[in-house]
């Protein structure tokens, strides 16, 4: 999941839009799936693969969406280039937790941190920018801590696979709205960030015939499939943020955590005792009052 500007092109209508949205957040719900194909391999592997198979898909849709005069000038841009050498550091992290998150079978607590994310980016306003909450969003956030507390005394363990991935792509979603670059630009800069370390080690590991290399067509195929599986959930979505308000984007955005929970209880199996249900309503509740405060907000701004 990638929050930016996207990049100009045919805009869809709001109808399209929001199917575009769906498709997105949908695709990023379910992709747990094909993560758990290759739990053998280790995360930081999956990620050179990812990392190597993405830089052709985000560079031909780049080329598709008519982005090459934005690539010049991000790449022109000494400042943008910082910021988004910065956001590569990031989403690289966030990335492998998530990963890891679904090896340790912890596929629930991945999807509480993008639960908690919406929550994060406004305690990073405060934080960043000294920007004054509002009372329900403080109601809200008070909410989300207490559930948070109850997940660590219910099971005696910090919640750090959550937080982490909350804090991560909060911090990655302000630089990239302080680099103002379009979605799939900022993408392609970032894996050209990354790409000289991820192939150096790809190449280690075909050198040494370790990893997946050492295990056959299959394995590889369904690693060179990360790079479409990457590419196309961000056009989709940047179609979307085109055509929607961000009003509506915020509210469909929750459709990924969503799946990737039912996922995590009804597909992996994972324990989910009474105690972590309740912890999980707190924030769903946190949620409900953060995205009806939003909506609420949005419209008195509408109505000027």
């Amino acid at each position: 999941m990638t929050p930016s500007n996207p990049s100009a092109a045919v805009p869809a209508t709001p109808r399209a839009g929001l199917a575009f949205a769906f498709a997105a957040y949908v695709a990023w719900g379910v992709i747990p799936l094909y993560w758990r194909l290759l739990s053998s391999l280790s995360p930081v592997e999956v990620l050179a693969h990812r990392v190597a198979w993405s830089l052709l898909g985000v560079g031909l849709a780049v080329h598709v969406m008519g982005g090459r005069a934005d690539l010049v000038a991000a790449l022109r841009d000494r400042r943008v280039r910082r910021l988004l050498v910065a956001s590569s550091l990031l989403i690289g992290a966030n990335w492998v937790v998530f990963l890891l998150a679904i090896q340790m079978h912890r596929l629930s607590d991945a999807s509480l941190g993008y639960f908690l994310n919406p929550l994060a980016n406004v305690a990073l306003g405060v934080v960043v920018f000294r920007e004054r909450l509002r009372p329900w969003q403080r109601a809200s956030i008070a909410c989300a801590l207490v559930g948070a507390g109850t997940l660590v005394a219910s099971n005696g363990a910090f919640p750090w696979i959550a937080l982490v991935l909350a804090s991560t792509f909060a911090a990655y979603g302000l630089l990239r709205k302080l680099a103002h670059v379009p979605s799939t630009v900022g993408l392609l800069v970032e894996t050209l960030v990354l790409a000289p370390l991820a192939c150096a080690y790809l190449v280690h590991l075909a050198a040494s015939h370790g990893g997946a290399f050492a295990r056959g067509l299959p394995t590889l195929a369904l690693l060179a499939a990360s790079g479409p599986i990457t590419a196309l959930p961000l056009v989709w979505f940047a179609r979307a943020a085109r055509a929607l308000p961000l009003s509506t984007l915020g509210i469909v955005q929750y459709v990924a955590p969503t799946l990737q929970f039912l996922i995590a209880v009804y597909v992996f199996g994972e324990p989910m005792p009474a105690v972590r249900w309740a912890a999980f309503a707190l924030i769903w509740l946190a949620l409900t009052i953060f995205s009806v405060d939003a909506w609420r907000a949005a419209r008195a701004i509408d109505r000027g």
